[in-house]
């Protein structure tokens, strides 16, 4: 099928779930992307950018959401917002600012909440006060029944105040003199131990209503890197990865996990680039022999070891010529760079339709799964 009809398919599909764009819908390059009011009657197709849109994540510095990030989610130009400490100071500051993000008008068809992400592992990973209160290691010591009693406890207190993904939990197994192991975030040293532990606390976290996403595929246990700040490579045969650092994820794709975070190393015996970048580890490995069905998300593409690869719209389309869904981006503006990228690609017939279509479907899915 030529691309043209291709994207003319999709959207069709899609129209269901998604907003709609008039044809110049803010993707032309060099252009400010104009707001898109909310129309419950309009029934033309959604545009490529808001197709895009849909496969987008965005971060903002400090503690007032920017006009730039308001305008994105009212125009249907980002699926969900992550949040870190900075963000929310307080439980209150937290509860006031996600409500007014999901009080922002959208395109008619895409009023399903925003995606809110959060990371909040417990230890020395947590971005507001409450459950979790332990760490990881220490949830790992006592065992599967206390971890999905903690990630109910955890799925309750972020429902509180409006978060409704948590980016966690920590599926990497821990390597002595790993920053994973140094800092008390793996659930034990074992993989059978990271699987019993780290999905009972995802599946807790499902049962109080809110998304797990297990990282970072397909494992940091064995990096003596931080990857948020380096390039690290993990230069462990395939079989070894298999054997061990993917292990919890068959478990975690097995037990209906919503969402998986792509890690930033390098996997040599896979792919030179990053893992993220990787079809044959997230397409391959993660979808294909795991049989994983669910959101597949990057770690940030704006952080300094991924930048060496690429601008953000390079690395966007890398991602998700991958395979990933949901592209990850810690500023509104890198993250608006990315898909302009993506729909200009979607257009040419750059990017595969139907895996386009397919992608986007997953985070709609994910999306309308969760309650307001």
């Amino acid at each position: 099928m030529a691309i043209g009809l291709c994207v003319v398919a999709l959207a069709v599909s899609l129209a269901a779930g998604f907003g709609c764009g008039t044809a110049a819908d803010g993707d032309t390059t060099g252009s400010s992307p104009e707001p898109v009011a909310p129309s419950p009657d309009r029934t033309s197709s959604p545009s490529p950018g808001e197709l895009a849109g849909a496969r987008i994540v965005a971060g903002f510095n400090g503690t007032a959401v920017p006009s730039a990030l308001r305008e994105a989610i009212r125009g249907g130009r980002v699926a969900g917002v992550v949040l870190y400490e900075e963000n929310i100071p307080t439980r209150g500051d937290a509860r006031r600012l996600i409500a007014s993000l999901q009080r922002v008008p959208r395109p008619a068809g895409m009023r399903d909440p925003l995606l809110i992400l959060i990371d909040q592992e417990g230890g020395l990973v947590k971005r507001i006060d409450g459950a979790p209160f332990h760490s990881a290691e220490e949830i790992g010591a006592r065992g599967a029944v206390f971890a999905r009693r903690e990630g109910r406890r955890t799925g309750r207190n972020l429902r509180s105040v409006g978060v409704n993904v948590d980016i966690a939990p920590v599926l990497d197994v821990p390597r002595p003199g790993s920053p994973i192991a140094d800092t008390y975030r793996g659930y034990g040293t074992s993989a059978a131990r990271v699987s019993a532990v780290g999905v009972a606390f995802a599946e807790g976290l499902q049962q109080a209503g809110v998304a797990a996403t297990a990282k970072h595929f397909p494992g940091l246990g064995a990096s003596l890197d931080d990857t948020d700040t380096e390039v690290g490579r993990i230069g462990l045969s395939k079989a070894r990865l298999r054997a061990v650092d993917e292990a919890p994820y068959r478990h975690y794709a097995a037990a209906g996990g919503e969402m998986v975070m792509v890690a930033a190393g390098i996997y040599p015996s896979f792919s030179p680039q990053p893992a993220a970048f990787s079809r044959a580890l997230v397409s391959g490995e993660l979808r294909h022999r795991l049989g994983y069905r669910g959101v597949v998300m990057t770690d940030a593409l704006d952080t300094v070891s991924v930048a060496a690869y690429g601008d953000p719209a390079e690395t966007g389309v890398a991602a998700a010529r991958a395979g990933c869904d949901l592209l990850l981006f810690t500023e509104p503006g890198p993250a608006e760079q990315a898909r302009r990228a993506l729909a200009g690609e979607l257009r040419t017939g750059s990017l595969d339709a139907e895996e386009f279509e397919a992608s986007a479907q997953r985070v709609q899915d994910l999306r309308a799964g969760l309650a307001p």
